[in-house]
């Protein structure tokens, strides 16, 4: 098979992705791409940077377009300490919503974004390992552990249902 260059690769990839119903495993179209399934990996990224709502699902990848589901975002305000990061941000992923990113309100520069997309297990244990092998310091540690995190999940039902979770466990500030 003769190689392409990379920015054909996710054009082609984009088509067969909006050409189908089904998900389809990465791994498959390493294969037909003769690529590594990391090559794959970083073609989605891509291609969600460039506006493309690509989900990653256990079954593979789908255009959420292509499934009739159009995802629920919402803001949700936030305040623990910096040992409860872990927990907040798996419980967030376990109760089925992705965190898009983290939110802080500056005294001096306004509005201050850290873009995490996370949306898996995986993804926190990472955050988690870089945010303690390089000493960061979290956003929220500028507001005392106050913060907003942009979240999509499948309905708002899902949302609501995670708004309890991180109420209980006191994560969630209180909008009375």
């Amino acid at each position: 098979m003769i190689k392409i260059k990379a920015h054909e690769r996710r054009n082609k990839l984009l088509k067969i992705l909006q050409k189908t119903k089904e998900p389809i495993i990465g791994s498959e179209l390493a294969e037909s791409f003769d690529v590594s399934r990391q090559v794959i990996v970083q073609d989605i990224a891509l291609l969600r940077a460039g506006g493309k709502n690509i989900l990653a699902t256990s079954q593979g990848y789908i255009l959420s377009e292509n499934i009739g589901m159009e995802m629920v975002r919402t803001k949700i305000a936030c305040r623990h300490n910096d040992g409860d990061v872990e927990d907040e941000l798996m419980t967030i992923i376990n109760h089925g919503a992705k965190i898009i990113d983290v939110i802080v309100e500056h005294p001096l520069y306004g509005e201050l974004n850290g873009l995490l997309m996370i949306k898996s297990a995986a993804d926190v244990k990472n955050f988690m390992k870089k945010y303690k092998q390089e000493g960061a310091t979290l956003l929220a540690a500028l507001t005392d552990g106050v913060h907003l995190h942009t979240i999509e999940a499948i309905n708002e039902e899902v949302i609501e249902r995670l708004k309890g979770v991180l109420k209980q466990k006191g994560y969630l500030l209180d909008e009375g």
